[in-house]
Order: structure tokens, then sequence, then C-alpha cells
């Protein structure tokens, strides 16, 4: 069994560039995942100098762990929406997924991508009897939005189900397969593509934005934020509207079956892949269940080939962000909070950032403006945003050596410096148990040997090279110092 995710295991040597040099672009992309590489494309063709970044990979962060479905019928959403909004938001949003969805598949046609689209059929369940009456308010929603559904009961993949809904036109892929694509051809519109180059600052200079790496700068007139948490923002931005939410994901081999499901609470979700199924659940709050190796087990099949971790980045109003940061400033720019819908989300993102990029009007600009002022209703979920954060942090404080923790893992303090040390065999890793992004105690992870922050989500290998924002920075420890 192997910690990683299912994804990565068709990954193949591919030729990569660092930055090397400092340059001038008229647009920076800041983020190599589904958001940043379907802008770029969306891009492609303007005669706009366009340079794409990323501090590690292409689509080696969230995209890799993504479960790829390509789907509008989202858990409830749709009656979350209009809790929230109106019946009318509600259709728009709906809208925009399935544009996003129609956009991914004339891509796919028009450049003859080899990614394994499927066409399924998708289900939500009501897995207890208390969420029938959800499952029916969904159906009753997406039936006056001129949604054709149909009704289901009884086992389905081995969940017992109360009530069911399905529709058929949705889809799954392989989301690296078809970012490679993509990639492949912005590099041949002329698109610069940089790997392993990590921006660390970025500063107004004058007309233009100045981004900073470890030696070099790129300047641009626009940028865009395409990374899961933006780590360039003040911090009580999106901590006060959002909150991140992590889940366990694991890949065994079955017999494929031509549908995905999904349940309408404790969420569990499956599609399948060739000859594997793909199985999520045990999700929660990030600064909930601590003790990964228990959250694993949870997940984990006998047959289980593939095993990993995802995060999420969930909206107060379950609506994604996606536009411009200051009111008045149409250069700095951002993509987030796809609510676990990041296949669509992203697409939509590259179809709104782009259009606003090269002067255009989209019809859900407005829908996703980040600027959006949420109202008194939102104040329970503000309060609790906040609340986990401040939560993730006292925890990372208190009991550093978690009791979890096998003799291999000990924190320990070293010349005033909390420090995290990792037992292999005759080798040991040190590293500082603070996370540089907001200062955060880290939590070790046995099963994928990485050190994870509780409040954001920034993750180190064992070695300590930071390997997800937001923290932008490594904590290998120097004992020259």
């Amino acid at each position: 069994m192997k910690y990683e995710s299912l994804w990565l295991q068709d990954k193949q040597k591919r030729k990569t560039i660092k930055l090397n040099k400092n340059i001038g672009v008229d647009v920076l992309i800041i983020g190599g995942g589904i958001t940043g590489l379907q802008t770029a494309y969306f891009l492609k063709d303007s005669n706009q100098k366009v340079c794409l970044v990323d501090s590690n990979l292409i689509g080696h962060g969230i995209t890799s762990k993504t479960t790829a479905k390509i789907n509008y019928l989202q858990e409830t959403i749709y009656q979350d929406i209009t809790k929230k909004y109106s019946l009318k938001i509600a259709k728009w949003y709906l809208d925009s997924q399935k544009d996003a969805i129609q956009k991914i598949k004339d891509i796919i046609k028009t450049e003859k991508i080899d990614c394994d689209l499927k066409k399924v059929t998708s289900y939500l369940i009501a897995s207890t009897n208390k969420d029938v009456n959800k499952v029916k308010k969904e159906e009753d929603i997406l039936t006056k939005l001129k949604i054709d559904v149909q009704r289901y009961s009884g086992n389905i993949d081995g969940i017992n189900s109360k009530y069911a809904i399905s529709v058929d036109d949705t889809y799954v892929f392989h989301p690296l397969k078809y970012l490679y694509f993509i990639k492949d051809i912005c590099l041949k519109n002329n698109i610069s593509i940089y790997e392993n180059t990590k921006v660390l600052k970025i500063k107004k200079d004058k007309n233009n934005y100045l981004c900073l790496t470890d030696k070099y700068y790129i300047k641009a007139k626009k940028v865009v934020i395409a990374c899961h948490y933006p780590f360039f923002l003040l911090p009580y931005f999106l901590p006060l509207k959002d909150h991140i939410e992590k889940s366990y994901i694991t890949s065994f081999p079955s017999i494929n079956k031509n549908r995905t499901l999904i349940t309408s609470s404790k969420t569990k979700s499956i599609r399948y892949y060739q000859d594997n199924k793909i199985y999520l659940s045990s999700s929660c709050n990030l600064c909930c269940k601590l003790n990964d190796k228990k959250n694993f087990d949870k997940v984990i099949k006998k047959n289980s080939e593939y095993v990993w971790k995802n995060d999420d980045l969930i909206t107060v109003d379950k609506i994604p962000y996606i536009g411009k940061l200051k009111k008045n400033n149409d250069s700095l720019l951002i993509g987030t909070g796809y609510n676990t819908w990041g296949m669509t989300n992203g697409t939509l993102a590259g179809m709104i950032l782009s259009d606003m990029i090269l002067g255009r009007e989209n019809k859900y600009k407005y829908l996703c403006n980040p600027l959006r002022v949420n109202n008194i209703i939102y104040l329970g979920s503000f309060l609790y945003n906040m609340g986990s954060n401040i939560k993730g942090y006292i925890q990372s404080k208190l009991f550093k050596n978690k009791k979890w923790y096998s003799s291999k893992v000990i924190i320990k303090k070293i010349n005033g410096e909390s420090i995290g040390i990792y037992k292999d065999k005759n080798k040991e890793y040190m590293v500082y148990n603070k996370c540089p992004h907001m200062g955060c105690s880290l939590i070790f992870n046995e099963e994928e040997k990485t050190w994870d922050c509780p409040c954001h989500a920034s993750r180190f290998d064992i070695n300590g090279k930071c390997i997800k924002c937001p923290s932008k920075y490594d904590i290998t420890y120097k004992k020259d110092w």
C-alpha cells in the first residue's frame, strides 16, 4: 500500500524549467493546478505575454489529490444557496457548473486530449432516515431548475440508501493527464511555465507588481493568485470567510461501474477509474481529529493499494471566490474556495479570470465576486471559522508530543527552539516545529511522513521542505546556527 494519490502513478518524467533570470510579463499566474492552467489556456490566443509559476510540479498540489468528478450534483448545495440567497442565485450557480462541464468537454474534443473522460450517472444518497428530507428537498429544487432527476432506493455500492436521486449528464476523468495536455498546449503557444519556482513576496511597483522568488523577480502588469490557500493576502481575509476541510481517500481493485455516488451528510464519496474504486470519507474540519493514523485506518480497506489525504476550502455561502481583491483594482485577481468541487469551479475560475484580464464581460463574474457582502445570517459561520483557527492554534501548542506518536517521533527544545525529530532506522530528520505562515506548531503525519499545520494546512516533508502553501518557507533545521 502506498501513501500517495492514485493519479500520481501515471506521472512521467517530464521536462521542467525553473526560473533562472529576471523577467517582465503582462500576466503572471501563481499556481499550476487546474485554476492556473485553465486561466493560461484561455489566454493562449491573446496578445498577452503570460507566465505561470508553481512552487513544485505542475498538477502535483490539490488537483492531484482530487477524486476528479466533473459534476453539478454537489451534495445539497442548491438548497444551501437557496436558503442563504434565493432560487434565482441557485440557478445561476447551477448554470455556471453546467457551462464549466461543457467547456471541459469542448477542450478535450477540440484538443484531442486523451484523459479517460467518461460519462457517468451520479447519485446523491440519503443513507439515514434523517437525511431523506434533505435529499427530497434537493430533488425538488433541481426539478424546479429543469433538471431531469431520477429516484432510487436500496443498496448502492454498499451504501444502504433510504432515498436517492440521480442525474445522467456528469463525467469523470484523469486530472493529471488532462493538465499535462493543457500544459503542453500552453507551452506551444508561447506561454512560459516555470516549475519549482516559489514566489515569496508580491510588492506593488508603480503600475506593476514585483513578484520576488528566492533569486529572481517577475515584473507583471497583472497577477492571478491561483493557489489553494492564497498566502499573499492579509491573514484575516480568508479565516473569517471559510474553513478548511480535510478528507481521507483510498483506492483499491474493483469491477468498474459507470457511476459516482455521494451521501448528503457525513460525506462518503465514490467513483471508479479503470479497475479501481476510489472511496473518500472521514471528512472533517482541519483542526479536528488530529490523529491521522486513526483517520487513515477508518478509510483503509483490506485490499487498499493507495491512500492519501486532501484539503478543501469551504466558503460560508458555498460559492467560490473568483475575481478581484480590491474594488478599484483589476490587476490583482484570485480563484479559490471551491467547496470540494474543484474540477468545475477551477475551470469556471479560468473562464472568469481570463475574461477579466482581456476586458470581456462574464456572466458569472458577480456571482463569484470575492468582495460580495455577506449579511448577518453568516455571523455564526464567521464565528465558527475564526474559532476553528483559534482551536487549531491552541491544540497545536498544547501537548506537542501527541499520545498517538510512535517512539520515532519527538518534539523537544534545542537552544530555545521547538524542534521536531523523526527517526527512521539510523537516520534523524530534524525540522523547526513551527509553521512559518502564522506560527502554529506542526503535527507529524506518520503515514505520509509529513509535518502538517492544523491551522491553515501547510505541509512539509521529513526534510523540512515546504510542499504545500500557505507557508512560503521551509522548516529545515540548521544545526550550525
